[in-house]
């Protein structure tokens, strides 16, 4: 079952970068950012992930872990990781059961052939564990502000 706004997010696992296993419930009391983006290294979701890195110490002093998630291997967010100087974690979801929990694979066109690709998609979680609000079908510009906004608030609420 998908996710849904005010309901608990279901648990799940996932390999991640720095040799890290991605658990929610190990997140029990910390506000989560969940960023859903195509694929490592390519324009649009290297804008994305830099301004989330620039942005990445407000979202800490709001109390928030930041992460990304695609379906490239562990090994591809490394190097993307590396070079991109993210201070955050990126999940490995090659089996598509994270995106298919968040409901984030959907039908693309491009060039005029239709595909199955990941929508991109933001997904910030309370303290509790609790889907607070989602972005969905995103564009990068601005976005990052709009999410940092939405996670201060909730922290002070």
């Amino acid at each position: 079952m998908a996710v849904a706004i005010d309901q608990p997010v279901a648990d799940f696992e996932a390999p991640a970068t720095s040799g890290q296993t991605f658990s929610l419930s190990g997140l029990k009391g910390k506000q989560v950012v969940i960023y859903f983006y195509p694929k490592d290294s390519t324009p649009g979701c290297t804008t994305e992930g830099q301004g989330f890195r620039d942005q990445y110490a407000e979202f800490k002093a709001a109390d928030t872990e930041v992460f990304g998630i695609s379906r490239d291997s562990v090994k591809s967010h490394e190097n993307f990781k590396d070079k991109q100087q993210f201070p955050f974690e990126l999940i490995s979801d090659k089996d598509e059961a994270v995106c298919q929990l968040f409901d984030v694979i959907k039908l693309k066109k491009l060039y005029g052939k239709e595909y199955l690709g990941v929508d991109r998609s933001t997904f910030l979680i309370d303290k509790e564990g609790v889907l607070r609000q989602e972005w969905r079908g995103v564009k990068v510009p601005g976005h990052v502000d709009a999410v940092l906004a939405a996670a201060q608030a909730l922290n002070k609420a």
